[in-house]
């Protein structure tokens, strides 16, 4: 089995957003006010792209797309990033690609002058959230101001 990360191309972006679609309708993220609904979804190459001090990461399983995760700038101020859909295929969870995604992310976003990450996530993703803890992350009693995801209840920071 080869595992790869790779930057996301445009020819990734009719699987990536299959796969967040999927992952979402398994945990119960339908709707406006989960991750999964965002317009970005759409064409994520056009979104995450370096002038926009944004990246978004394709895991590859045997050179096949099973899954991805992003960071872009939370806000205007450019100190605070924010980690994005970090969506994983069942087949592809327990391979330790989600850690080795967002160590990806994180990384970049140092590159990038980032100070701290934020990122909020469900309750029911507790594969997610235990990954998060395990990465540093830190719970918030509430969403950082200006966060789209409302529907979501679990909001976590973490210093770079």
């Amino acid at each position: 089995m080869s595992l790869e990360i790779v930057s996301i191309t445009p020819e990734f972006d009719p699987i990536v957003k299959q796969i967040i679609k999927k992952v979402g309708e398994e945990f119960g993220a339908v709707g406006e006010g989960y991750g999964p609904s965002d317009p970005e979804v759409e064409k994520m190459s056009q979104y995450y792209i370096l002038e926009n001090k944004s990246r978004y990461f394709v895991a590859l399983k045997d050179g096949v797309v099973v899954g991805g995760c992003g960071v872009a700038p939370f806000t205007e101020d450019l100190s605070t990033c924010e980690l994005k859909k970090l969506f994983l295929l069942e087949e592809a969870r327990g391979l330790g690609l989600g850690k080795a995604l967002s160590n990806h992310c994180l990384d970049f976003a140092k590159e990038q002058g980032f100070t701290q990450c934020y990122l909020d996530t469900l309750s029911n993703m507790t594969s997610a959230v235990h990954l998060y803890e395990k990465l540093g992350f830190e719970h918030l009693s509430a969403p950082l101001a200006g966060t789209l995801h409302n529907m979501c209840d679990v909001w976590m920071l973490r210093t770079l």
